[in-house]
């Protein structure tokens, strides 16, 4: 059995990593070509600082992890649906069935493959990917003077005993400072209690917990209203820093530079239990959050979507025809995933199965089409 999973693994293997590499390149090409028009920019804090091709390079770079963990599930359904096909058509995979492989072995033998593929997409996305999309946002951000969060920025929100505040975050700067800041309080009363203005800021967390601690904010403006007495009085103050109190960590700002799906699981999971606790509608980041749970786990659904092809009959040729068949299987799967994302969504449907649903569909197919083969064969 070893010598045949190594035979199997390493083609496989082999097989995939090609996919992969063909993939990288295609996209990273067009990642490349999007860079192109901000060639030549200067930063507007820094004339010196001119965002130039090796910039863009680095940037293209810093998204491979990314480009990795989204298309290494593709890449493991077509490197083992043109592996067990070329098998099946050289007739070595009737050889390794008559030599002891077994319908139940085969499963087993492509599913510890599968899995060291789940272990290796968790970590890229979980650990790398994240990290490296970050790091690439603020080398771009360095040269072109900050990213901007979206036309109003970053809204969050925050609750303590007696008040709630709206905050809002215009900008991250380079070196992943707050730009913009706007801070409103209210009462439980819903009325207006407070408003805060920072040119500047940074967060500063207790202790590496990653929940926060305080926000340290440069060039105040701070209004105060009190209408205690049927008066509305209003008190103004200009502060060179001010420590604002809070639970928002690095990594909640980060949602709005960051696409959910990039984020690491344990953040997305903050994230939806800060709205939870904040009264905001989660749906949606619980969604991805059960995603990103079981996204590396369709690296097992491709392989078993990929195994009935071993039990199929060629003739001469017809490899490149059951491979497109292969690859048309993956892409229904990833259009399926986001179609049920998006009514899930709509619907307010259980995160939980919204995210699974796709896999469970796809490996009872997958299963029922290889026990059917197995009894016909």
């Amino acid at each position: 059995m070893k010598t045949l999973r190594r035979l199997i693994y390493g083609e496989i293997l082999i097989a995939v990593l090609f996919v992969l590499l063909a993939f990288l390149a295609l996209f990273s090409f067009f990642d490349l070509v999007d860079e192109l028009p901000t060639l030549g920019r200067a930063s507007p804090l820094d004339p010196t600082r001119v965002y130039a091709l090796p910039q863009a390079l680095a940037y293209v770079a810093l998204q491979l992890p990314t480009r990795i963990y989204e298309l290494l599930p593709i890449a493991v359904l077509i490197g083992s649906v043109f592996v067990l096909v070329r098998l099946a058509q050289s007739s070595e995979f009737t050889i390794l069935r008559t030599s002891g492989l077994g319908p139940g072995r085969a499963l087993r033998t492509l599913l510890g493959l599968g899995a060291g593929f789940v272990l290796l997409t968790f970590a890229i996305g979980d650990y790398v990917a994240p990290a490296a999309g970050k790091t690439g946002q603020l080398l771009k951000s360095h040269y072109q003077g900050r990213t901007t969060l979206g036309r109003t920025g970053a809204w969050l929100k925050e609750r303590s005993e007696d008040s709630q505040f709206s905050v809002n975050v215009g900008a991250l700067g380079a070196d992943g400072a707050l730009q913009e800041v706007r801070i409103f309080e209210f009462g439980d009363d819903g009325r207006l209690r407070s408003t805060l203005k920072a040119a500047t800021g940074q967060i500063a967390s207790n202790g590496g917990s990653g929940t926060g601690g305080h926000w340290q904010l440069q060039q105040v403006q701070r209004q105060q209203f009190d209408t205690r007495g049927g008066q509305a009085n209003v008190q103004r103050q200009t502060l060179a820093q001010w420590d604002w109190p809070t639970g928002l960590s690095s990594e909640m700002v980060s949602v709005a530079l960051l696409k959910p799906e990039r984020m690491a699981t344990l953040d997305l999971f903050r994230y939806v239990r800060h709205l939870e606790a904040n009264g905001q509608n989660a749906q949606r980041y619980e969604i991805e959050f059960w995603r990103k749970l079981f996204y590396p786990l369709s690296c097992l659904v491709m392989v078993v979507l990929a195994l009935p092809f071993a039990y199929l009959h060629f003739r001469s040729g017809g490899v490149a025809g059951y491979v497109f068949l292969g690859v048309m299987l993956g892409i229904s799967f990833f259009l399926l995933s986001n179609v049920f994302g998006y009514i899930g969504n709509l619907r307010a449907w259980a995160p939980w199965l919204v995210a699974a649903a796709p896999s469970l569909l796809y490996s009872l197919v997958s299963l029922g089409a290889f026990g059917w083969l197995v009894l016909r064969h």
